[in-house]
């Protein structure tokens, strides 16, 4: 059975999917700065998967990225909040 507007054959791997997974754990494992730059390029990705129909794969990978991203940010603003009070504080 053929469905109509499908690409056929197998569908190509987003371009920027693997580069979103690798910025999303590194902004959760050691550099919290990446994690805006997973979240905006995972959601571009996204949204250019889903205008796709079907040409572009790898949407598990963009979304496992973006939130690793969201999460990645989350944290560097809750360490940032808790260091900042850690300065004025003056206790360490």
């Amino acid at each position: 059975m053929v469905i109509p507007n499908q690409p056929i054959g197998q569908p190509i791997e987003h371009p920027n999917a693997t580069a979103v997974l690798w910025l999303g754990a590194a902004s959760m494992f050691c550099c919290g700065l990446l994690g805006p730059v997973a979240w905006a390029l995972g959601k571009r990705a996204l949204d250019q998967i889903e205008e796709s129909g079907g040409a572009y794969g790898g949407r598990a990978q963009v979304l496992v990225g973006y939130i690793l991203g969201v999460i990645g940010t989350i944290c560097m603003v809750i360490f940032a909040g808790i260091f900042l009070l850690m300065l004025i504080g003056g206790r360490a």
